[in-house]
């Protein structure tokens, strides 16, 4: 699959997960799914959490941003190495600040 497009300006961009390009997105919803799964709330809690994630949490927000980037449907992710997992949920971050 070739490179999907994306806007920039709604903070959209695209990773390789596995064999694939997908579109994540930092939305305002997927951050609520975030903070919810983690059950904390506001950003510095939320940067607080992050360092102690377990795998089943990565994967989660993963979803929850490629949820946001509209290209994923609930219960479905790629195959992924936990480097391109850790690589996406920066991207969206990042691009969402």
């Amino acid at each position: 699959m070739g490179p999907q497009a994306v806007n920039t300006a709604r903070g959209e961009v695209a990773v390789r997960l596995g064999n694939e390009v997908h579109v994540v997105c930092l939305t305002l919803g997927a951050l609520a799914e975030i903070e919810g799964l983690l059950g904390v709330s506001g950003t510095e809690a939320l940067g607080a959490r992050f360092q102690t994630l377990s795998a089943q949490e990565v994967q989660a927000m993963v979803g929850a941003v490629l949820r946001g980037g509209g290209r994923a449907p609930e219960g479905t992710l790629p195959n992924m190495t936990l480097k391109e997992a850790a690589a996406a949920l920066v991207a969206a971050f990042e691009a969402a600040s």
